[in-house]
């Protein structure tokens, strides 16, 4: 398998609001700093759990602008871009090229999208605009192939400056072939923050997930050492994970907003609407013993 130049464990990086719902910069310049002391291996900026669409077009290019400036070089940064329309994508993908980003990413028109094909054409758009490293999404568990597998990595890799892919899927067949059918041409980045360590063995270099915002060292750790050959670590560790995931998906952002305080003393705020309407608070002594069970399984010795 050819060597990627990236790849290791990527948060999908929250974006803290104040309560009027404005990127907070404080908050958002101490969870960069944060992933930087942890190590992490990049940041996959505006992309986490559909929240960089609820800014505007400014404000997701001052939020770009503050993340580069506060990693300073640290660690690469890939940029997501998707937008309501193509034309704004295309702007937000340059005005981060020009702010440094190692790459962009980008999922299709959200409202628009009509098909495989419409989402070819906003990405060929998009990789067009650019002349750094690209990264559509590709959402699974649904008919996104077209009907052809093969046919629609060829129009992948047809792409303007191609790279890679994220691929928010939990059906691990699905990874395994865009894998095969690309013959390592494709850098793929799991997306899907439950199979982290399973997508390893589907030909992905890396993952991106929500969740390595809260735990980024101890999945980074047991990552690394599924891929050593640790596979009871792994086992262990990716069961109590999902069961976790699954326990607190109804409140999500609730939860996020609590434990960041908790557990980092970063305040991401709740997220503007809709995401988070509904959501429950927490009790202290649930979250608390949250961490426990992760802290129990994932083999990390805190200095």
């Amino acid at each position: 398998m050819t060597q990627s130049p990236i790849g290791g464990l990527w948060p999908a990086l929250f974006t803290p609001v104040d309560p009027n719902g404005n990127p907070d910069f404080q908050q958002l310049e101490k969870i960069v700093e944060l992933c930087i002391k942890q190590k992490l291996d990049g940041l996959y900026v505006l992309g986490s759990t559909g929240q960089g669409f609820l800014f505007s077009e400014k404000q997701r290019m001052a939020i770009t602008q503050s993340v580069m400036e506060t990693v300073n070089g640290a660690m690469p940064v890939i940029a997501q871009v998707g937008a309501l329309n193509t034309r704004e994508s295309i702007r937000l993908a340059q005005a981060a090229q020009e702010q440094g980003v190692y790459g962009i990413s980008t999922v299709g028109p959200i409202y628009y999208q009509s098909g495989v094909q419409n989402a070819l054409e906003h990405y060929k758009a998009v990789g067009s605009s650019i002349d750094i490293p690209f990264f559509p999404y590709h959402i699974g568990n649904h008919s996104v192939f077209g009907g052809d597998a093969r046919q629609y990595i060829e129009k992948i890799l047809t792409l303007p400056n191609i790279a890679g892919m994220k691929l928010t899927t939990q059906n691990l067949y699905e990874v395994s072939l865009i894998h095969i059918l690309s013959q390592d041409k494709l850098v793929l980045f799991s997306g899907a923050d439950e199979l982290f360590c399973q997508a390893t063995l589907c030909g992905t270099v890396g993952a991106i997930g929500s969740f390595f915002n809260l735990w980024g060292e101890e999945c980074k750790f047991v990552r690394e050492e599924f891929i050593k050959g640790n596979f009871e670590l792994g086992n262990r560790f990716m069961l109590t994970f999902q069961e976790i995931i699954y326990e607190v998906l109804p409140n999500i952002w609730s939860f996020f907003q609590q434990a960041m305080l908790l557990r980092h003393n970063v305040n991401i705020g709740l997220p503007n609407p809709p995401l988070g309407l509904g959501n429950a608070e927490w009790k202290e002594k649930d979250i608390l013993n949250i961490f426990e069970r992760i802290s129990a399984v994932s083999g990390l010795v805190s200095n």
